[in-house]
């Protein structure tokens, strides 16, 4: 049986571990942190009026951090990309909403299973793509694949308006081309290794071609 002073000594290495990995997660996470010299793009956001709506920010991304089976890259960068977008804002009401907005994309990382997903985020000369795009490969069983975009406009549109979306189902063996359920946009896929191409041949439907990463 361990004595009082041995669980008082396990207890308090276990504390200072638990705060080791905590202190690593915030050097590596990108919190907002208003007391530091800030770009553009976050400045808005460190007005007083968003303080709260900062915390659980900051506490959702931390979360997603430590416990999501999402490549934690593809949080860094898909935060940057929003920041770039909620800096969009004209008023205080379009900024909450995206504060809001992204407190729920943490919770997605945080809860859902990604391990059967693959994520490629766009990009444009070898840098991430200004307006993002997000693209999602989800394994729903040995024959059955779901494919999902979401393009993302101005957050200054009505809510409806903001982003576009791309939804498709089809089989491992046909991924290579796909129809957007939501626009009847047919797209050629190219898989190599890390890259994704997404090309087509319709007027209009152009806003998911390019090239994306593979997030792993």
């Amino acid at each position: 049986m361990l004595l009082k002073t041995e669980i008082y000594h396990i207890k308090t290495i276990a504390s200072l571990l638990f705060i080791s990995v905590l202190s690593t997660s915030y050097l590596h996470a990108q919190v907002i942190d208003c007391n530091a010299a800030q770009p553009a793009s976050i400045k808005k956001i460190c007005h007083s009026n968003f303080k709260s709506l900062r915390h659980d920010l900051n506490a959702h991304y931390l979360t997603a951090y430590l416990v999501t089976d999402a490549p934690t890259r593809l949080i860094d960068d898909s935060n940057k990309l929003w920041l770039n977008f909620a800096s969009q804002c004209k008023n205080t009401s379009c900024l909450k909403a995206q504060l809001n907005d992204r407190i729920e994309d943490f919770n997605f990382f945080t809860s859902m299973n990604q391990s059967l997903t693959q994520h490629y985020l766009k990009y444009e000369n070898g840098h991430l793509a200004k307006t993002p795009v997000h693209i999602q490969i989800h394994q729903l069983s040995k024959d059955r694949i779901k494919i999902e975009g979401l393009a993302y406009r101005d957050p200054n549109r009505k809510t409806d308006a903001q982003t576009e979306s791309l939804l498709a189902y089809t089989t491992p063996d046909k991924k290579n081309e796909i129809l957007d359920n939501e626009h009847q946009c047919k797209y050629q896929l190219n898989f190599q290794k890390a890259i994704l191409e997404i090309k087509t041949q319709q007027k209009g439907c152009d806003r998911f071609t390019g090239v994306y990463r593979l997030y792993d």
